[in-house]
């Protein structure tokens, strides 16, 4: 099994899970554990960027759509999410964070995804 490294949900918080109006969604990832795992697929290199786009949808919808993508780590790849416009119920969310990897000429990515329900309630 590989080590989790991430990524991990901050934002509003673990306790929080119902959203109303804007709210800053944040993530972030363990380095130490993300450099096992990319050892253990053999990829070598140095990060050289990581990006985290964001997604929504109704829970047990099929299509995830867009918030914004963030690759601003010390801000936790953080974007803001207006729910004003949705309608109440329940929600997923899905952080989709791309780590990529730099050795020469060549370039790798791996990538993992972060799912949370919450509950829109405006």
């Amino acid at each position: 099994m590989s080590p989790n490294w991430g990524p991990y949900y901050l934002i509003p918080s673990e306790v929080i899970k119902t959203y109303s109006g804007t709210v800053k969604l944040r993530e972030t990832y363990d380095e130490a554990l993300l450099a096992k795992e990319l050892a253990s697929l053999g990829i070598s290199g140095y990060v050289e960027r990581v990006c985290n786009p964001w997604y929504f949808r109704k829970k047990n919808a099929n299509t995830w759509i867009k918030i914004g993508e963030s690759k601003d780590r010390s801000e936790n790849f953080s974007v803001k999410w207006d729910t004003r416009d949705l309608e109440n119920g329940q929600y997923e969310v899905m952080g989709l964070m791309h780590v990529f990897t730099r050795e020469g000429d060549e370039e790798k990515a791996i990538a993992r995804q972060n799912v949370v329900e919450v509950t829109v309630q405006n």
